[in-house]
């Protein structure tokens, strides 16, 4: 174990998709056993059953192994493998600020092809995802991010978690205009274009901010249900800051990347979705907080997208107003 302190302030219709995806992963070229992976796992120590259970799974993917990275964000890391390096942070920065120590691991590596996150609590079932990802990857040299499919342990996704606005079926692959943070894989020449996760938005809405940036750069977001991060059923709303970073973290999306005319109209349209949902008066009085900082914080650098890729995002079914 390599372990370092840094001080940094199914149906028969499922059966058959995925027997068809199974038949394309056949298909492709050898090479893509040459295109590294790596990944980066952040931890705060509380979930040490499921973390195990994540670690032991992406270990036994079939293939080259994975580069792994274990983040523990203000926590003591327990035992870890050979194969994997640990990076012990003394305070927590938060997710995304351990996601991005890790990544930097990785970026320093030089040799890493793409990198995925995954939440601590979660699991890859199917050892097989590694070199789908890998196929997928080197089969097509647009492709710049891969979100999976995660369902709880009894195959269910919620539908909050199908990043797409027809969210009906979990199971139709599609090209996406998002992703979902705690399951994806990102290439790396991604990352070198876009810059690293907006740490800065602590939790809510930063795969938005990513997948917004590698959308106007020309990168394309698909989304693989064949590709399965198992995670324990949860509702957004257990976080006590989910009403006020969700309506901060929107509100510095669109004034960090929508242009002049959208923003009044993408504000609106969650504001009026916001309401529609009938949220509690408490969470009610925090999203409005919330919106407000929005407004009154720096929100990091403005860099509006073009007009072409607000066009190709209403193609692909989700503009960027709601």
């Amino acid at each position: 174990m390599f372990t370092t302190a840094l001080q940094w302030s199914s149906t028969s219709e499922e059966v058959a998709r995925v027997a068809y995806a199974g038949s394309q992963l056949a298909q492709a070229p050898t090479t893509a056993r040459n295109f590294k992976l790596g990944a980066v796992i952040v931890t705060m120590g509380n979930r040490p059953v499921q973390f195990k259970a994540l670690l032991d799974s992406v270990r036994a993917q079939v293939g080259p192994p994975l580069e792994v990275v274990v983040v523990g964000n203000g926590t003591a890391l327990p035992g870890l493998p050979e194969d994997v390096q640990g990076i012990e942070l003394p305070e927590n920065l938060g997710l995304l600020a351990g996601r991005n120590v890790g990544l930097a691991v990785l970026r320093g590596r030089r040799d890493i092809d793409a990198v995925l996150h995954l939440d601590d609590d979660g699991l890859l079932p199917d050892p097989h995802s590694a070199e789908k990802l890998r196929a997928a990857f080197m089969a097509d040299p647009s492709l710049g991010i891969i979100g999976f499919r995660i369902a709880d342990e009894t195959g269910v996704s919620q539908r909050r978690h199908v990043p797409r606005l027809r969210a009906g079926d979990p199971m139709r692959a599609s090209e996406v205009t998002t992703f979902l943070g705690g399951g994806n894989a990102i290439r790396m020449d991604v990352v070198e274009e876009t810059g690293d996760w907006p740490a800065e938005f602590y939790w809510a809405h930063e795969e938005t901010d990513v997948a917004w940036r590698a959308l106007d750069r020309g990168w394309r977001i698909a989304y693989r249900p064949d590709i399965l991060l198992q995670h324990p059923r949860t509702s957004p709303s257990r976080h006590p800051v989910y009403y006020r970073m969700t309506a901060r973290n929107r509100v510095w999306l669109a004034r960090r990347h929508l242009p002049i005319p959208l923003v009044p109209l993408y504000l609106g349209a969650w504001a009026l979705i916001t309401i529609l949902r009938r949220p509690p008066l408490a969470g009610l009085r925090d999203w409005m907080a919330g919106f407000l900082e929005g407004w009154r914080s720096p929100c990091g650098l403005r860099r509006p997208m073009r007009w072409r890729t607000v066009w190709r995002m209403t193609r692909l079914g989700r503009p960027p107003i709601v």
